[in-house]
């Protein structure tokens, strides 16, 4: 979420999801910090519409007020409106589907002639090689899948592809899926497909993200084989400043000398067969993929959205470290290609890390001046709206974008384009200016405690609609002009217990936004729909059989708008426990570790079904104020295990173990684990000369500390100026070419000598990083099993 979603060195994503994602969210290809809806100006309402649902994604209306929702695994599920608490599946594609940090189903469109052309349009990280069929790292029918290692989520990759597919529906239910494009290679687990719209010629978009890495400067150096994607085809090991690769594949539509693919690019199809739309950019190339692209140079385009009245497309773009961007593609059917600059450019500004690679394809897009600035950026570190309590601790990644197309909301929001950020739980509008466009220099913070945005769409209604990926629910923002019905709590304590139970409910908790006082409260105890039990605000109940129960309470203020709520108790029932037996709290782990878990559980009232049991692994990551990245969800077992991560420091893994029972009490544990980690250190000769690490460039020395075996790319400038001296680039202590990855594998420090045209001794420094090699088949087959005498012994072998 998305990666989340996923974002920059995070997931829908996506930090996306996303990322993915969620990736986010990731990112998109992901769990952001807990938020409270309902932070919204007056008159507005945020309520839960929708409930029950795992990881949704991405929203889509009928006409008649049916609403699709798609599920990150490959589920997609109808509503038939508010109100409706048991959804219908509409299909299941989770074999198919590649459902992985910020992987999965991410974009989904309903025909604008729905119901008379009955169908359904839906893109996905599909579980196959380019050219190979599904599944490949997962299961059939399985919900959340795996990338062994090797080769690694973030070493060399588990290569998958994007689909963009048709589904035909009968009533509510798939009958037939036809596939129209199957491309985006995608090597790297975040940056995954984005979305899907219609334009108002009948024009189905499509947008893709980069599929590189969120970790270093990605031109294609890592795979096995190398250069996996193809970028350009033939297997061999790319270098700069011919590479083409990584990152580099969103600026694949420059390229002449090798097959386009569709990373990082938006598209515009005829949604019959998937082909190019006459009128593109490129309509009369001969390269199938290029006469599909419109714009370019995306890095994670999750959510986009066209301009009401207008074929404007404006798409979110999730940024590396500084920016978040909002670019705006005027005329998608014209003759010109509007390139946005990624991987060279991130925001309005050159990108340092892919800079001083001193790659060709962000040279000659320097010399030409052709890349495009976005219609509006707003920095990391910034709030988008001064003196909000939107949190901009926990990074950013932009996840729906949204017009007011003619809704029940004020006048002054007409024209407006809403935006959401899942990291911050945030959603902003953009008022329109005196030109009618959206103006960046008036933005309103809309609702601040938005939990887990990765989408944005209005309803048939005229309400304002979002998915929270990280509850599994559809919230929905209404607004009323005259008095608001005040808002409904039910608790009970205790909520389960042995029979009999005495329960303490409280409705005292109900408030009302327009201030009005006093609330009365009436209750129905009995089940029989009818509020006349009891009308004090906590009134006491007593239960003497075993059961599931469901007291509800009717709220209403003075001026007789009123609303209800329910709480669930059940006597006879208490939760069951549950126990994480390993890794304990002390463990330790380093990239690419295999970690194993197991757990217990126990339930004093009934027998536990292997359907109990739930594990989530979440990657916490703590620039200053943590965040979360869901890595993986293994369903129905009590022990398994995955592969450490690598990410940017500090960061650690939580494993939480959670068991349900049959009326869903549930027990949870949970462990966080903390890395080892090394001291990488990069100088120069002489010091104070720039070098380049990951995304970032900075006078040596330079010092950071790292994850053990996480990779890094380290730039070296051919030329450099310091106090009136011209200095060359000699050589890496390593032996490396000026621009290379690295494997932090110890505590070291890597110099880079710089000398006049007459040559300077180099330094001799040790113990010096290595670049990282492939492992050899042996060195594999220890991989498999336990991580840390695996690694040792390989180590010890030399492999």
């Amino acid at each position: 979420m998305i990666d989340p979603l996923w974002r920059a060195r995070g997931f829908v994503g996506a930090c996306s999801w996303a990322g993915a994602l969620l990736a986010t969210a990731g990112a998109i290809l992901a769990s952001a910090p807990a938020a409270q809806a309902g932070i919204v100006p007056s008159g507005f309402h945020d309520q839960v519409a929708f409930s029950g649902l795992t990881e949704p994604t991405t929203i889509s209306f009928a006409p008649d007020g049916r609403m699709f929702v798609a599920e990150k695994s490959g589920l997609i599920k109808v509503f038939d409106g508010v109100g409706d608490t048991t959804p219908t599946t509409v299909a299941d594609l989770r074999t198919d589907v590649y459902n992985y940090w910020d992987r999965g189903l991410l974009g989904m469109a309903l025909d604008p002639q729905f119901p008379s052309r009955p169908y359904l349009y839906v893109l996905y990280t599909r579980d196959a090689l380019p050219g190979g069929n599904s599944p490949y790292w997962g299961s059939p029918g399985a919900t959340s899948d795996t990338c062994p290692d090797p080769p690694g989520a973030n070493s060399d990759g588990c290569v998958v592809t994007g689909r963009l597919a048709r589904l035909t529906l009968s009533g509510d239910v798939m009958t037939a899926q036809t596939n129209l494009i199957t491309d985006w290679c995608q090597q790297f687990p975040t940056h995954s497909i984005g979305d899907l719209a219609f334009g108002p010629d009948g024009s189905l978009y499509v947008s893709g993200g980069d599929g590189a890495s969120y970790g270093y400067v990605d031109w294609g150096q890592s795979g096995s084989p190398a250069n996996p994607c193809g970028d350009p085809p033939g297997g061999t090991s790319l270098t700069p400043p011919t590479a083409e690769g990584g990152a580099l594949r969103s600026q694949d539509a420059r390229t002449t000398t090798d097959p386009t693919g569709l990373d990082g690019a938006l598209l515009r199809v005829d949604p019959d067969t998937g082909q190019g739309r006459p009128g593109n950019p490129f309509a009369a190339s001969g390269d199938l993929n290029q006469r599909r692209i419109t714009a370019f140079g995306f890095r994670n385009p999750f959510r986009f959205t066209v301009r009401p009245g207008t074929g404007e497309i404006w798409a979110g773009d999730v940024g590396w470290q500084k920016k978040e961007e909002i670019n705006r593609v005027i005329n998608p059917a014209d003759s010109t290609v509007d390139n946005f600059g990624w991987p060279c450019y991130e925001g309005a500004q050159r990108q340092p890390g892919y800079e001083g690679a001193g790659l060709n394809l962000c040279a000659g897009l320097y010399a030409d001046g052709s890349a495009l600035g976005p219609y509006y950026s707003y920095d990391h570190t910034d709030p988008v709206v001064a003196g909000e309590s939107c949190n901009k601790s926990y990074g950013s990644s932009i996840t729906g974008l949204a017009f007011d197309q003619g809704s029940v909301f004020p006048s002054s929001y007409q024209g407006a384009l809403f935006f959401a950020d899942y990291s911050r739980n945030c959603l902003w509008a953009m008022l329109p200016g005196a030109s009618g466009l959206p103006d960046p220099a008036n933005i309103v913070t809309f609702d601040a405690g938005a939990p887990g945005p990765v989408d944005l769409k209005f309803g048939p209604d005229g309400y304002l609609y979002y998915p929270d990926l990280n509850d599994g629910e559809i919230h929905r923002i209404t607004y009323t002009a005259g008095n608001q019905a005040p808002t409904a709590v039910a608790q009970a304590d205790p909520a389960y217990g042995p029979t009999p139970l005495t329960v303490q409910l409280d409705a005292s908790g109900s408030t009302d936004p327009d201030g009005d006082t006093p609330l009365t409260y009436a209750w129905d105890l009995d089940g029989d729909g009818q509020f006349d039990d009891s009308f004090v605000a906590s009134p006491t109940q007593t239960y003497s059989t075993a059961g599931d129960y469901h007291p509800s309470v009717r709220v209403t203020d003075t001026h007789g708008q009123s609303s209800t709520a329910a709480v669930d108790v059940q006597p006879g029932n208490t939760p069951p426990s549950a126990q994480i037996d390993t890794p304990s709290p002390g463990d330790l782990w380093k990239v690419g570790d295999q970690i194993a878990f197991t757990g217990s559980a126990n339930d004093n009232e009934q027998s536990l079904p292997d359907s109990a049991y739930r594990w989530n692994i979440v990657l916490n990551h703590c620039p200053s104020a943590c965040h979360q990245h869901p890595l993986q969800q293994f369903d129905g077992v009590t022990s398994g295990s995955f592969f450490a991560p690598d990410h940017e420091y500090p960061s650690s893994l939580t494993i939480r173990f959670t068991v349900t029972d049959g009326g869903g009490l549930t027990g949870t544990d949970s462990i966080t684990i903390d890395p080892h980690t090394v001291q990488l250190t990069l100088r120069t000769v002489p010091d104070g000369l720039q070098l380049g690490l990951d995304e970032g460039v900075g006078a040596s020395p330079q010092a950071e500390t790292v994850i053990q075996d996480s990779e890094h790319t380290v730039s070296a400038p051919a030329l450099q100026q310091m106090a009136g001296n011209s200095y060359l680039f000699k050589s890496w202590s390593d032996g490396g070419s000026a621009t290379h990855t690295i494997a932090a594998s110890h505590t070291a420090v890597l110099t880079a000598t710089y000398g006049s045209d007459a040559g300077a001794p180099a330094l001799s420094t040790s113990p010096v990083l290595e670049a990282p090699k492939k492992k050899s088949a042996k060195c594999r087959k220890h991989r498999k099993k336990s991580a840390a005498a695996a690694k040792a012994k390989c180590r010890k072998k030399g492999h």
